[in-house]
């Protein structure tokens, strides 16, 4: 294990609580520790004015199914699961993904089947844009970030991925209130939307690590 009070260990005082209270009833993944990094490889996705013009009609219309479903404030494809890095062990990964990803170039994907998720414990559930177009670029990326979690002995990510932008969550499994006739009220303003095939035709420009507190950009050429 690294020593205690390497540069950029969160001081005792700042460590994290695991108070589900202070972060809308998220319930943690995985116990806060001392040195240990939450870290997470996905694709940003900025937001348009039309894009929130979407999310806000469909929010809307998921709201009168679960009226606690709460709006994303930032938007990603997650190309990774959220794993534990130690703190001396972020510089050599982030190195290695930089050489991974190196060679790959920018390209599209279309995000446009509106699905719901639960995540692995089914203490949260999402709403979220699957990619219908573009998967074979994005299981090239995810092979090559495996290989890169693969020398950490860290967990891989999911066999058969769904590759989507998450658009909203609420604490708890409601996957059964918003599937059904709300899941296809929601196609149904998406399919209608007048940006939409311009808007969910997406380029990715650079892929992006976050570890803790820190962020870390990978270009595509």
């Amino acid at each position: 294990p690294a020593p205690a009070g390497l540069p950029g260990d969160p001081d005792p005082e700042e460590a994290v609580s695991d108070d589900s209270a202070r972060h809308g009833g998220r319930v943690r993944g995985f116990p806060h520790e001392r040195g240990n990094w939450a870290t997470h490889v996905y694709l940003p996705y900025t937001a348009q004015e039309e894009f929130l013009e979407l999310l806000e009609l469909l929010v809307s219309q998921a709201r009168t199914y679960v009226p606690s479903l709460a709006a994303m404030e930032e938007f990603h494809l997650s190309l990774s699961q959220c794993v534990v890095l130690r703190y001396h062990w972020i510089e050599p990964f982030v190195r290695s993904l930089r050489e991974r990803l190196a060679a790959f170039h920018r390209f599209f994907c279309v995000a446009d089947q509106v699905k719901v998720y639960t995540n692995q414990n089914k203490t949260r559930t999402f709403i979220g844009l699957e990619v219908s177009a573009g998967h074979f670029q994005l299981l090239e990326l995810v092979s090559e970030v495996d290989g890169v979690l693969e020398e950490f002995d860290l967990p891989t990510f999911y066999k058969d991925p769904s590759f989507h932008i998450s658009l909203a969550w609420c604490v708890g499994d409601l996957s059964g209130r918003l599937e059904g006739q709300c899941l296809r009220e929601l196609q149904d303003i998406v399919d209608g939307f007048e940006e939409s095939a311009f808007l969910l035709r997406i380029q990715w420009e650079q892929i992006r690590c976050k570890s803790g507190n820190k962020y870390f950009s990978f270009p595509l050429r």
